[in-house]
């Protein structure tokens, strides 16, 4: 049987040591005041649920901030061949001074609590830890950070559960896999010696060696090279092979590292800056991704646009080179009139004594306040990504009221990104905007649909509104609530295609503790769970469930915080109308004085910690709205229409698509407020490939001027549209 390892001496570690560990907010964009707005109206019925399992407490725990890893789920289904149940893993303090452990838990299929305790018995200061499960013999392994020896810099710690007999808890020695500090050398010969590779994050994928797996753990890096000293998280990969015999023997494993090129650069670039915020993860033929997206400034320290949706593809198993695949994550809109009879914008540029902004692209939706996102891949191998998309300007303002959660999917087949509301939804009607738009969600679309105000006071358009954070106070930590707070997960597809995405919402709170309005009294204390499931790889995403301590009984005086789903939906049956029904796991902790003490600065000055807590809830799946589509994959990105090329560009593009069978192709250009600029062609065309140059005129041949355009494809009863930028 194996014997829990003592690992090393224990080091006495100053609070400021503590807190550095917490991922820093670095330059931030500027938020702007906006209206209230008004709740988001329901259109569609949430998905019926109960709880298999209750919530319960595993654990009071003193520490009160992101009890699991920032970049992956603490929480992993086994599989039933190995008896079934749960894995996972957190961070906790037992009393307020105690040291900071990472613990570990077993539960039985009925969420029974079989074993919680910490995976040392070293008192060391350890914490955000990641895990994930060997699919072939349901062992996990676990990875986190703690200061292993006489410097000042954390390492990150690895081990096994040899799990021998439902036994677990009979952990393998520690190994060290980033033995800080870390010596890099970026691709232009730039050498560094004191890097920090902290946060880990840990996934499985196929070996090259027969009959074994191949682990992977990712280390962001905490010290930064970069222009003005900006955080900018490259990241050290180790790898090793084993199988399970490696794991019930406790045989040492041979760990190699790795690096992303790019990355490095980016974390040493002193000329302008680049902050990537993304995980790993791993395919079943030896492909390993780092997928996310990253921000970027100027050397004058001014935001800048870049393509921000990132898939780094490293094939061989991690031991080939890196290739970096990008789009654009920006969704253009328009900014809406100030009045029912005033087509003047209603938002303006600050900078700019408020001149409003333009429907040229200066408004669009983007990727902000997302940097604790995890990537799954489903069924299909499409990778897919949970962010925060916001109302933004481009010079760098954005507005706090409009964040919305929507994906990003990446098709590594055709190497191209698609992005998809999760919530709220754009009305399927509605063929102007690109994505939901929070004044313009009803027919006749293009307008505003509702005012407030009068011609006195001024009018404004009325907005819908959300707040997809677990906090309603966005001034909490300096400011930096929502930078630290966000958490939206993802669950990988199961063999069935069922995934849920997980988020909090504290809209309800805000509207009582921000606005005063006392229609909202009870919800003063409720950050909420907001749960919305797919049946089909993403192809279709439900109305969500929402969980709080005011509408749901089984929630009575729990503020959850920090929830993360299980990795996988455990498929239950499929009723006799053809909807799925399948049980999802969750970990969360359960606040008991809202916000958090331990962040810098406090938000309130009582450590009086919380619970870790775990339930589980069996959801009946929605069917698909178009039944076709449920065959556990989604759409290709782009069945025919390709990227136009280059873009941005000047003075002309070229634009490619393919038709499958030969018949009628309409190929045209549209301005951002959906009018038509020109026709490129407009008659039948054989089966193949076929290629148009627009060279940046209208139907007259007169020169456009700069900004966003769309082309639209509409050929064998399919139409599809994609951006492209003029700049001149």
């Amino acid at each position: 049987m194996k014997k829990l390892c003592l690992f090393i001496v224990v080091l006495a570690l100053l609070p400021a040591l503590a807190l550095a560990e917490i991922m820093p907010a670095g330059p931030q964009y500027t938020p702007v005041a906006t209206p209230r707005g008004k709740a988001i109206e329901r259109t569609r019925q949430a998905p019926e649920f109960s709880f298999t399992k209750l919530p319960t407490s595993l654990i009071i725990n003193y520490y009160d901030y992101m009890i699991g890893a920032y970049n992956s789920l603490p929480l992993k289904v086994i599989p039933t061949s190995a008896g079934g149940g749960y894995f996972l893993t957190y961070h906790g303090r037992r009393q307020a001074t105690s040291t900071r452990r990472q613990f570990y838990a077993y539960l039985d299929q009925a969420g029974n609590v079989i074993n919680n305790n910490e995976i040392t018995s070293v008192q060391n200061h350890e914490g955000f830890g990641s895990m994930a499960i060997d699919p072939v013999t349901g062992k996990p392994m676990y990875a986190w950070h703690a200061n292993a020896d006489s410097d000042s810099q954390n390492e990150v710690e690895f081990t096994s559960d040899a799990f021998i007999a439902g036994i677990a808890g009979l952990f393998n020695d520690i190994d060290i896999l980033a033995d800080n500090p870390t010596t890099i050398t970026t691709p232009e010969g730039i050498t560094t010696t004191d890097n920090e590779f902290i946060w880990p994050c840990v996934v499985i994928g196929p070996s090259p060696v027969a009959g074994k797996r191949r682990v992977y753990v990712g280390m962001r890096n905490s010290v930064t090279h970069a222009m003005n000293n900006y955080p900018s998280e490259n990241m050290y990969i180790a790898y090793a092979d084993y199988d399970g015999d490696d794991i019930e023997q406790g045989t040492p494993l041979a760990w190699n590292h790795t690096t992303i090129p790019e990355m490095d650069t980016w974390n040493h670039t002193t000329t302008s800056f680049n902050r990537p915020a993304g995980t790993l993860v791993a395919d079943n033929a030896g492909n390993l991704y780092w997928a996310g997206h990253h921000t970027a400034r100027d050397g004058a320290d001014n935001t800048i646009r870049v393509q921000d949706m990132d898939v780094f593809v490293c094939p061989n198993y991690g031991q080939g080179t890196w290739t970096r695949y990008s789009d654009y994550g920006d969704i253009p809109t328009w900014n809406p009139d100030s009045a029912p009879s005033d087509t003047t914008g209603y938002w303006g540029n600050p900078d700019l004594g408020d001149i409003p902004y333009g429907d040229n692209g200066e408004m669009f939706f983007g990727i902000i306040n997302s940097g604790h996102l995890n990537a799954v891949r489903d069924t299909g191998g499409r990778i897919h990504v949970a962010n925060l998309w916001c109302l933004r300007a481009y010079s760098g303002y954005y507005y706090p009221a409009f964040h919305f959660v929507k994906e990003f999917v990446y098709d590594p087949s055709i190497q191209e990104f698609t992005i998809k509301d999760i919530y709220p939804q754009q009305d399927p009607d509605d063929d102007y905007n690109l994505t939901f738009t929070p004044w313009d969600m009803e027919a006749p679309w293009g307008e505003v649909d509702q005012y407030g105000g009068d011609a006195s006071s001024g009018f404004y358009p009325i907005t819908a509104s959300a707040w997809p954070f677990p906090h309603w106070d966005q001034a909490a930590h300096n400011d930096a609530m929502m930078f630290h707070y966000n958490n939206v997960k993802l669950s990988e597809p199961n063999d069935q295609g069922m995934m849920v995405c997980v988020w909090q919402d504290s809209q309800r709170a805000r509207m009582y503790n921000q606005y005063n309005d006392t229609e909202y009294a009870s919800y003063a204390n409720t950050p909420e769970i907001w749960i919305s499931v797919s049946p089909n790889n993403g192809g279709y995403w439900s109305e969500p469930i929402i969980l709080n301590n005011v509408e749901t009984p089984q929630f009575a005086g729990i503020k959850p915080m920090y929830v993360y789903p299980a990795d996988q939906v455990i498929y239950v049956n499929t009723t006799p109308g053809g909807n799925k029904v399948g049980k999802i796991g969750m970990l969360f902790y359960n606040d008991y004085t809202w916000g958090s003490n331990v962040n810098s600065p406090a938000y309130h000055p009582n450590p009086d910690g919380g619970e870790v807590m775990f339930m589980e809830l069996q959801i009946t799946f929605p069917l698909p709205i178009d039944p076709s589509n449920d065959d556990n994959s989604i759409p290709a990105v782009s069945n025919m229409l390709h990227q136009n090329y280059p873009n941005p560009f000047n003075p002309s593009t070229t634009i490619v698509f393919d038709m499958p069978a030969a018949g009628a192709a309409n190929l045209s250009v549209y301005n951002l407020k959906g009018q038509l600029v020109k026709t490129l062609t407009n008659e039948s065309k054989p089966a193949g490939r076929h290629s148009f140059t627009w060279d940046g005129t209208d139907s007259l041949n007169r020169p456009v001027s700069s900004g966003v355009y769309f082309y639209r494809l509409t050929a064998a009863g399919h139409t599809e549209s994609k951006k492209m930028v003029l700049v001149k």
